[in-house]
């Protein structure tokens, strides 16, 4: 009992790491999946993500099946119950954990170096990788469970808000639809539709592999063969369609019986590996992506009062993903806020920053920028990241300096080519006015 409590207590105390700009190796395993590896010896654990070209844009006609197959890995899996393969994790000091987006798929695995911990920590990581049971009592628990945390969302103005705005945006592309699912799709999906996208979709050749931790480079290749020896081989999953930009603007006005009037705006933005993503970025931060200290914030909250908050954000994704702006106000005052929201992003894309904004940005961005790789597991991220979007290996190490470089005429240059702001989607959602 006190070998598990000190494992476990290890790995809270040694969560963290001084690596300001890690040395990434990467190579192939005999399987074929991409492998990104981080040695780093000051404490005593291993990180590993596996991520999978799986996520949400592969449901073709069933939305919610690629979020439901990797909810289920755990669940039950070489003939081990979820009670066994959790106590399994939990008598070794090792934590497991699962996510699912629009994009990808992952499973991760955090566990002590030590071979004594981490053989048999991998042993069970493989069998819900790679034998997942999908038991039919748990597959109906979850979809039950998603199918009243859809309901629920008719609750929440934010949730309608979004769903209602990424249907805009995005229309017919798999962007469009919540990667939970529908009310009307979760019924028409089976265990043998969940067993299939895990064949299909969980193999060595769709698979990225990041590990960050105590091995050496040797170490490293063995566990990663290791992880995949047994894998299906596959192949890279086709690539998704492409995102059609907007022609025209257009609102939606959904009344709800909320507080207040949720308002959201934007349009398609941009995808990982665009070669403006460092002007959008630091403009962004300028425009609304800094908190109490961006324009929006404080035009709209500051000198109006008109929102608690008021931000704006871009979400790279394989595709492009939505460029974001939003807030919440009282409905009596929302058409004004929203007027204002417009005229705050028309001015930005015409003007752009000052350089004085700009200069404050930067230092900023770079000032917090070791903050957001000080942990194993915020390095195994960036790695898992660099690797499923084919982002250059020196992406850390340039990072700061590539942010140092934007000029103004840059992020004038790019925020008017990428945004259009005669064609904006904006959503509203809040108690109906006359």
């Amino acid at each position: 009992m006190f070998a598990k409590g000190a494992g476990i207590l290890l790995l809270l105390l040694f969560a963290a790491t001084a690596y300001a700009t890690p040395d990434i190796k990467h190579w192939q395993t005999k399987k074929g999946a991409g492998v990104y590896f981080v040695e780093a010896h000051e404490l005593p654990m291993v990180d590993i993500q596996m991520i999978f070209d799986a996520g949400s844009s592969r449901d073709d006609s069933k939305p919610g099946l690629a979020l439901l197959t990797n909810v289920l890995l755990a669940e039950g899996a070489a003939g081990l119950t979820a009670d066994e393969i959790s106590q399994n994790f939990e008598n070794l000091g090792a934590i497991y954990g699962q996510d699912a987006d629009n994009d990808s798929a992952s499973v991760r695995l955090r566990s002590m170096s030590d071979p004594g911990k981490l053989d048999p920590a991998l042993k069970n990581f493989k069998h819900v990788l790679i034998s997942p049971d999908f038991p039919q009592d748990a597959f109906e628990r979850e979809r039950n469970r998603t199918l009243i945390a859809i309901s629920q969302k008719q609750q929440s103005p934010g949730d309608l808000a979004k769903d209602a705005f990424y249907a805009a945006v995005f229309n017919t592309h798999p962007y469009a639809v919540p990667s939970e699912g529908t009310e009307e799709s979760l019924p028409q999906i089976s265990t043998n539709n969940v067993a299939a996208f895990h064949k299909k979709y969980y193999v060595a050749g769709n698979a990225v592999i990041a590990i960050v931790g105590d091995l050496d480079r040797a170490r490293a290749e063995q566990l990663a063969n290791d992880l995949t020896e047994e894998m299906t081989q596959g192949e890279q999953a086709s690539p998704i369609p492409e995102v059609s930009a907007l022609t025209a603007a257009k609102t939606i006005t959904i009344d709800h019986p909320s507080t207040q009037t949720h308002i959201l705006v934007g349009q398609p933005g941009i995808k990982r590996g665009d070669p403006d993503y460092f002007p959008l970025y630091v403009g962004n931060h300028v425009l609304g992506g800094s908190g109490m200290v961006s324009q929006l914030f404080e035009e709209i909250r500051e000198k109006r009062g008109f929102s608690y908050s008021a931000y704006s954000y871009f979400t790279p994704m394989r595709q492009p993903g939505p460029f974001v702006a939003g807030l919440q106000t009282r409905t009596d005052q929302a058409k004004e806020a929203l007027q204002l929201l417009q005229k705050q992003l028309h001015t930005f894309v015409e003007n752009g920053p000052t350089q004085a904004e700009l200069d404050a940005a930067k230092k900023n961005i770079t000032g917090g920028f070791p903050l957001r790789i000080d942990s194993n597991s915020d390095i195994v991220g960036y790695l898992g990241l660099i690797g499923f979007y084919g982002l250059p290996l020196d992406y850390l190490d340039t990072f700061n300096e590539k942010v140092e470089s934007v000029t103004v005429e840059q992020i004038k240059d790019a925020f008017k080519r990428r945004l259009s702001p005669d064609k904006l989607v904006v959503v509203m959602v809040g108690p109906k006015t006359e």
